[in-house]
């Protein structure tokens, strides 16, 4: 029996060509037009459409985040129907975590500071890149939430000689990282040179980073968000950027986005900006197809599907 597939994703040629391909043998009803008789949704349907059809029992989202669906009346209500959510977080695990890597070395090593010059003035500040270098072994990354981004990012610091501590709901054994609980994290933010937030937004997470946990962190370190931007109290992260305490800020998220040109975090000090842009490259939407392609496969099989939430 063909299963009917929603879908409202509009991606160029090469991804629509392979969507064709993953999905031979089944009906695409493509558009976003109405999910009644559909059983699969793929792309970034309403939950609120997906509660109002009796026929769907898998939704698939082309996106990491999926704040619409964590929601308790939402969760509760696809916990219900035995309905299944998954994400595309697999997608996005690589390009994030090297964008991360890219941004805590290159901060590292002085590189915004010599782009500056080349683009402004022309100087020669070597000396003072040299100075205030820094070497990455030794140093304590603090991980806030410890996802697929976040452990992918762990797998490529722990190699450099950093110490890793991961944040999440319950303190666990991992290879990797010191997992702690989130009741822990006032020990440990005084040992963070480094800060790194991949939050989803939701309730709990809202301005989660706060005036008292950038000050709780020590003298220098750098904060970095590529979660979501209110996950961030952004005018206690531009008067902690200001007093010079903390180091640095690295944001691909922000709140609103896109960042308006007359917002203070584009003046803010030691401030480096990037427009959401972590997750992007070249062959992204086809990585997407082929991903729900790979849980397409799993969904017909019966066998577990891939980035399941809950």
């Amino acid at each position: 029996m063909k299963l009917r597939i929603w879908t409202d994703v509009s991606y160029p040629e090469a991804a629509t060509g392979l969507r064709r391909e993953v999905t031979r043998g089944q009906e695409l009803i493509a558009g976003g037009g109405a999910l009644d008789a559909c059983e699969v949704a793929f792309g970034q349907p309403r939950p609120e459409a997906v509660m109002d059809s009796p026929a769907v029992r898998w939704v698939h989202l082309d996106s990491a985040g999926y704040e619409r669906y964590d929601a308790s009346g939402v969760r509760a209500g696809l916990a219900a129907r035995g309905l299944a959510l998954t994400t595309s977080s697999s997608v996005y695990r690589e390009p994030c975590a090297e964008h991360l890597l890219a941004m805590i070395t290159g901060l590292a090593r002085g590189l915004p500071a010599a782009l500056d010059a080349q683009r402004g003035d022309r100087s020669w500040p070597m000396h003072e890149i040299r100075r205030t270098a820094r070497l990455l072994a030794g140093q304590t990354v603090v991980l806030l939430g410890y996802g697929a981004i976040a452990r992918r990012l762990a797998e490529m610091l722990a190699p450099l000689g950093m110490t890793l501590v991961a944040v999440r709901r319950r303190r666990q054994e991992d290879a990797l990282a010191r997992v702690i609980a989130e009741s822990e994290l006032g020990e440990y933010l005084p040992l963070a040179d480094h800060l790194v937030s991949t939050l989803p937004a939701n309730a709990e997470t809202r301005r989660f980073v706060n005036a008292a946990r950038l000050g709780a962190l020590k003298p220098g370190a750098v904060f970095y968000n590529i979660g979501r931007g209110s996950t961030v109290d952004q005018e206690a992260l531009i008067a902690a950027l200001a007093s010079g305490r903390l180091g640095a800020a690295y944001l691909d998220v922000t709140d609103p986005e896109p960042l308006p040109p007359g917002h203070p975090l584009w003046a803010a000090p030691n401030c480096y900006i990037t427009p959401h842009s972590a997750g992007g490259y070249a062959t992204e939407k086809e990585e997407l197809v082929r991903h729900f392609g790979e849980n397409l496969r799993r969904f017909v099989a019966g066998a577990e599907l891939i980035d399941r939430v809950g």
